[in-house]
């Protein structure tokens, strides 16, 4: 993503939102992480697939954080809006 982005001459911010494990299963709408729990399902990314963190993402969220001030970080990060300068 990064590399076509660079390539169109286009900014990319990665933003990693690092929820623990436990705070994906208990938010879960669809109830994939319980179905895995229960073996009803396999390959569910961050309990029996892999998944790999960002190497050096540009802002890292926690999953505890409120939602106004992880909406405020990611503004900041963006930085002023074209049409409001």
């Amino acid at each position: 993503m990064r590399a076509a982005h660079d390539g169109d001459g286009l900014r990319f911010i990665e933003v990693w939102v690092s929820t623990s494990p436990e705070e994906c299963a208990r938010r879960d709408p669809k109830g994939l992480w319980a179905r895995s729990a229960r073996g009803e399902l396999s390959g569910l990314t961050g309990v029996d697939a892999p998944y790999e963190a960002p190497a050096r993402p540009e802002l890292e969220l926690s999953g505890e954080e409120a939602i106004e001030g992880a909406v405020g970080r990611v503004l900041t990060i963006l930085g002023p809006h074209p049409a409001a300068v």
